[in-house]
């Protein structure tokens, strides 16, 4: 009997993975974890179908997590330096939106910077959003588009520096936290890889309003426990000043007559 063998090809690497792939790769070297927790949100989904604006989730969980992060200055911190390691702390956040963009007919993840969105109102904050959802991407991911041309192993060992960095450009170019989330698909993205201290995933919110929210998070500078933690605070926000402000939310005059 004569066997086939496959035909095999081959086609250069897409340019949209380069990013992707530096991150997946720095991660390696990073023990993280994940702690999950499952949340009961149904009066957060309620004061969000009451509210004049649309505010998607994204949106709530980033300025909740960016609140509590604001209480926990451990949730703002890395390790920093190469041969004396220190605790290097942000005074703000900056978040980053794992984001994903059809690009030449292929679905490419982004990464949006969102800056204090602990002090930005949430239709502000879903406004940025949408921002990066819906502008040309050589527009509002000029950066990392630069970033990608440079050759891979450049490309990792600016990622790398820019890690162990205590300069203040260190939080503008990789965060203090991210955000990753499949919810939007219907399913749970429990484990990334992530070079900050801390990325927060959700799924979709079930019949009876309970939400299963995940942080990763580097053990080398906190404990489980200070996680757990830290997810139990973020229910209580979510439930508390996050519900509040949805409530409170009003369409500009135009917004409300259309």
């Amino acid at each position: 009997m004569n066997h086939l063998c496959p035909t095999i090809t081959t086609s250069p690497l897409p340019a949209g993975r380069g990013c992707v792939n530096d991150i997946a790769t720095l991660a390696l070297d990073i023990p993280l974890f994940p702690v999950d927790r499952l949340m009961w949100l149904d009066a957060v989904a309620a004061a969000r179908r009451e509210a004049e604006v649309r505010i998607g989730w994204a949106a709530i969980f980033l300025k909740a997590y960016a609140l509590v992060a604001g209480e926990t200055p451990a949730l703002r911190s890395w390790l920093a330096g190469r041969f004396r390691q220190r605790l290097a702390t942000s005074s703000e956040n900056m978040a980053v939106l794992a984001i994903n963009r059809g690009d030449g007919g292929d679905d490419r993840l982004f990464f949006a910077r969102l800056a204090r969105p602990e002090s930005t109102p949430l239709p502000l904050l879903q406004e940025s959003i949408d921002r990066f959802l819906t502008r040309p991407v050589d527009e509002v991911f000029k950066r990392q588009l630069q970033l990608e041309g440079v050759p891979g192993w450049l490309r990792r060992t600016i990622l790398r520096w820019n890690m162990l960095s205590t300069s203040p450009k260190r939080v503008t170019r990789i965060g203090t936290f991210t955000l990753s989330t499949l919810a939007g698909f219907s399913a749970t993205n429990r484990f990334h890889p992530t070079i900050c201290t801390t990325s927060l995933s959700y799924g979709p919110l079930d019949g009876d309003g309970r939400c299963l929210v995940t942080v990763i998070a580097d053990h080398r500078v906190l404990d489980g426990v200070a996680v757990a933690k830290s997810l139990a605070r973020l229910e209580e926000v979510l439930a508390t000043r996050i519900a509040t402000e949805l409530r409170n939310v009003r369409a500009a005059p135009g917004e409300a007559a259309a």
